[in-house]
């Protein structure tokens, strides 16, 4: 089972996102690496100039990289900047929003957790249009997850095992509203947020993240106690999603629940060390509330 690292989702300073990148490719048992501004395209100029470094770094490494696209594309600036990383990046696109196949022309790519795959037969039309690799979307429960991998061999699917999970994206910025600011002048505000701004209830519970445009939950997706019963059901990449702890320790943990070196109890007590205070969960996999931790 490989382990595959998603894109960066939060505003990290250009040098602190090459740094992680770095160490990622030189000490991390990772696989696959996705890298690419994927939340706010106002943003990408900032990486733009560390980004051919990230993925030589990376690719010497021995790790496959996928470019990744944005999750909502709503401007003609964005459709061209789409465009223009099919077209020049000679490197396999993560396609995260329908905009991006008709620049793909069917080419091999991937298809990351955004974009709804619900059913096999939604799988299907991916595949058969070059989708070589399928990042189910987090919320679909094991018994959806069984049917699709078993349904199309030939692709690689992967499910959204450690982070808070990614569950909308909108055109207005919260992190801008919430200083008052507008979103084309946002000064860059969610930089101070490195691993998303935490929203409460009116009864003061913590209820979701915040992250500019995106919306992300509270708790951290944990799949470690269900591995086994992932590589059953025919599941043959687990993706990390990067947050603001120790990325190549958690990988490490991941690899040794995997390869049987520790069980997923002693593997749940590191990773609650590594990235404390943040409730772990796993519902949406039993089909039980997104929340919860079974």
């Amino acid at each position: 089972m490989q382990i595959s690292l998603g894109p960066v989702l939060y505003n990290w300073s250009p040098e602190q996102w090459r740094d992680f990148y770095f160490r990622v490719a030189d000490e991390a048992p990772v696989d696959v690496v996705s890298v690419g501004e994927i939340v706010c395209s106002k943003r990408s100029p900032f990486l733009a100039p560390y980004l051919p470094d990230v993925i030589e770094r990376l690719e010497k490494a021995g790790k496959q990289v996928l470019l990744s696209s944005l999750i909502l594309v709503s401007l003609r600036r964005e459709r061209r900047q789409t465009d223009e990383q099919v077209k020049d990046s000679g490197r396999m696109v993560e396609v995260n929003d329908l905009t991006c196949l008709k620049s793909m022309g069917g080419q091999p790519h991937a298809i990351g957790p955004y974009v709804n795959i619900y059913n096999e037969t939604s799988a299907a039309f991916h595949v058969q249009r070059g989708a070589s690799r399928i990042c189910l979307p987090p919320e679909l429960p094991m018994t959806s997850i069984s049917v699709i991998a078993s349904v199309l061999p030939q692709a690689v699917f992967e499910v959204f095992a450690f982070g808070r999970v990614p569950l909308a994206i909108s055109a207005r910025c919260y992190h801008a509203r919430l200083h008052k600011l507008a979103k084309d002048n946002c000064r860059f505000v969610c930089e101070k947020d490195r691993d998303g701004l935490a929203l409460k209830t009116l009864d003061q519970q913590d209820f979701l993240t915040i992250n500019g445009v995106q919306t992300l939950s509270y708790t951290c997706t944990n799949l470690l106690s269900d591995i086994g019963a992932l590589k059953e059901s025919g599941v043959r990449s687990l993706r990390l999603s990067p947050q603001d702890c120790d990325m190549v320790a958690v990988a490490g943990v991941f690899r040794d629940v995997i390869d049987g070196r520790e069980d997923a109890d002693g593997g749940s007590q590191r990773l609650a060390q590594l990235y404390p205070n943040v409730p772990f969960s796993n519902g949406f996999l039993h089909g039980k509330p997104g929340f919860s931790y079974a």
